[in-house]
């Protein structure tokens, strides 16, 4: 081979700019997430697989109706909806510190720095107020009789990992407003027959419960309740080391190390992290909240 040919081949493949025009960490970056996508894709498949081979399901506009400070108030997804906007927020402002960045703007890197991060805090703090209401507040539960569509109800338990018993279901339903069970239900269908719940009262619909013999069915709810924390869960440790990843960040900023080494390459690859898990954000939303 000519000494030519040597050197173009080094000039293509000994790293730096070429061939992808990207230095070697930006690279490793992108197969990072990557990988990471592959991980997320799978759990949204198996996620999507369950929930469209079973009958019941939780559905998301009773699940996700509660927004702080707001009483018993009926607000369909407004609390996810906030934040979806604070995430979407926050890469914005991480979009603005790489611009700063590639300017040499050091303040103007701190200064968007600190507004992800506090978007990033704020995220997880909407996303433990959700967990904790999940676990303690009222939600729809899926009740049926093991095989067919069934009545949702307001029980105050979880519904996502506990049984609901004869006893428990008709406690729920006692302390359900007769117009919030016209609004969410419609009809059941027992052994064949179908039975107009929202023209029962609550008394007649508790007899009809008991000489049924309705029970709950927790395998939707459970299924649901495990993925729901399972995913989200995973997608709020993202952000949480996204949100580490910004502070170390911010600090090396704050202390000029980038200024030192003449180039904010580190903003832009954490700046990639952090588009990542805003894009993983939109398809967990899409899955749990919306269908």
């Amino acid at each position: 081979m000519s000494t030519a040919a040597v050197q173009q081949g080094t000039k293509w493949w000994s790293g730096g700019k070429s061939p992808f025009n990207a230095s070697y960490g930006k690279v490793m970056m992108w197969y990072f997430l990557m990988s990471d996508a592959f991980t997320f894709g799978a759990f949204l498949i198996s996620y999507g697989t369950i929930r469209f081979s079973v009958n019941e399901w939780a559905d998301p506009n009773m699940v996700f109706n509660a927004f702080p400070f707001a009483g018993h108030a009926n607000l369909p997804l407004a609390f996810v909806s906030l934040m979806t906007f604070i995430l979407i927020a926050s890469s914005v402002t991480m979009v603005l510190a790489v611009h700063e960045g590639h300017n040499m703007n050091r303040k103007g890197v701190e200064k968007y720095m600190l507004w992800t991060i506090i978007g990033g805090i704020a995220f997880l703090s909407c996303q433990a107020w959700e967990w904790t209401h999940l676990l303690t507040g009222e939600h729809i539960a899926m009740l049926g009789d093991g095989t067919l569509s069934v009545l949702p109800t307001t029980v105050k338990s979880n519904p996502f990992g506990t049984p609901l018993g004869h006893e428990a279901m008709i406690a729920a339903l006692q302390n359900t407003p007769k117009e919030q069970l016209a609004s969410i239900a419609a009809t059941i269908h027992v052994a064949g027959e179908t039975h107009n719940v929202a023209a029962m009262s609550n008394g007649e619909l508790i007899k009809f419960i008991e000489a049924s013999g309705i029970h709950a069915n927790n395998a939707g709810p459970i299924a649901f309740g495990g993925y729901f924390f399972g995913i989200t869960g995973f997608h709020g440790f993202h952000v949480l080391s996204g949100v580490v990843i910004n502070i170390i960040m911010y600090i090396k900023t704050k202390m000029q190390h980038f200024d030192q080494r003449g180039h904010y390459e580190m903003i832009e690859k954490a700046g990639l992290y952090w588009h990542f898990v805003d894009l993983v954000w939109v398809f967990v939303f899409l899955c749990f909240y919306l269908i």
